[in-house]
């Protein structure tokens, strides 16, 4: 389609490092969003300082 002057010219060679490093950064952030979250406590703490259960006063 292209001579291969074209093809192997500066230009080209500056857009097919824009792509692959836009490629890596886009596969990055689809990764992030595809992992879940890490769950951090406080000290080993949990967040809720009361149970949610049917029997509050039952085992922790």
């Amino acid at each position: 389609m292209l001579p291969e002057s074209i093809l192997h010219s500066d230009e080209v060679a500056v857009l097919a490092a824009f792509v692959a490093i836009n490629t890596l950064l886009y596969l990055t952030l689809a990764a992030v969003k595809i992992l879940p979250r890490p769950r951090l406590s406080w000290r080993g703490r949990s967040r809720r300082r009361e149970t949610r259960g049917i029997y509050p006063d039952g085992p922790t």
